[in-house]
């Protein structure tokens, strides 16, 4: 016998409200997910801080992913397909490497027009925590903004529209971190906005944007110790610091303001967006505000 949905069901399956109940309890967790885990940290002595910090940062992450697929289960009545680990790991390795080598691209870039000076591999490094902080941020952000946000309006407004709008407030997330500006936020919109949400488009599963967003973030802060999105930097493995123009080298956000990211992350994004059209993953323009 099939039960009939309360109101407070009904109302949470019309577009609109599905997407501000993903995007504001999914961004609300990840937030308390970051003040946990900082707080965790101080707790213990410093010798124990890198042990500590992996161990919960897996368990808040468990917790995020938890969040996500209860909303599914909930308001969508299904399980969250996108989030299936058995399909999932060989995407999230995929997406991992993919990230590496994009931001390895642009290093190798910035080196030969000589913004980026090779100076040795580093004797202080903070893997570690750039890998905690990675694994957070991908997972956290993924899942309010991909499959949140962008899954969300794919299924209102079609895929352009989901990528276009989904892009922008990814960019105006970013405008607040350290070392924010009109460039950097525009950066960010389309080369992190753009190429995650075709990421997602060409796979539609998660576990894809989330390795590359990790993958990503790592190597920009844990391997090559720039900052990422305007926090932290210094401490990479590979000390390759970047002089010159803001316009190259993303001043103090970071490499991801500079246009040969923006160039590199774009150019890869219009062929993740060109595969998704070949393989009829590409949902057209459309105009409706409910969903079953």
């Amino acid at each position: 016998m099939r039960v009939k949905p309360s109101l407070l069901h009904t109302i949470a399956r019309v577009a609109v409200v599905r997407l501000l109940l993903f995007f504001f309890v999914l961004l609300t967790a990840y937030a308390g997910v970051q003040v946990g885990l900082s707080q965790i940290v101080k707790q213990v002595p410093k010798q124990n801080a890198d042990a500590v910090a992996v161990g919960a940062a897996l368990v808040l992450c468990a917790v995020l992913l938890g969040i996500y697929a209860g909303l599914v289960c909930w308001i969508e009545r299904r399980r969250a397909r996108e989030l299936a680990l058995l399909r999932g790991i060989p995407r999230v390795v995929g997406g991992v490497l993919f990230g590496f080598v994009l931001f390895c691209v642009v290093y190798a870039v910035l080196w030969a027009i000589g913004i980026a000076h090779w100076n040795g591999v580093s004797a202080s490094t903070a893997l570690v925590p750039s890998a905690v902080m990675a694994m957070v941020a991908a997972i956290g952000e993924e899942l309010a903004i991909r499959g949140g946000v962008f899954r969300i309006l794919e299924d209102s407004f079609g895929t352009a529209v989901a990528l276009i709008l989904s892009a922008g407030l990814f960019g105006l997330l970013h405008a607040l971190n350290p070392g924010a500006t009109a460039v950097s936020t525009a950066a960010i919109a389309l080369e992190a906005g753009v190429l995650l949400g075709a990421t997602y488009a060409v796979s539609r599963n998660l576990w894809l944007p989330i390795g590359l967003h990790f993958g990503w973030n790592f190597t920009e802060g844990g391997v090559f110790g720039a900052a990422v999105s305007g926090g932290g930097g210094g401490k990479g493995l590979i000390n390759m610091p970047l002089s010159g123009p803001d316009l190259l080298t993303g001043g103090a956000f970071g490499p991801e303001a500079s246009v040969v990211a923006v160039t590199v992350c774009f150019a890869a994004a219009l062929v993740l967006i060109v595969l998704t059209i070949r393989n009829r993953r590409w949902v057209p323009i459309s105009f409706h505000m409910m969903l079953d």
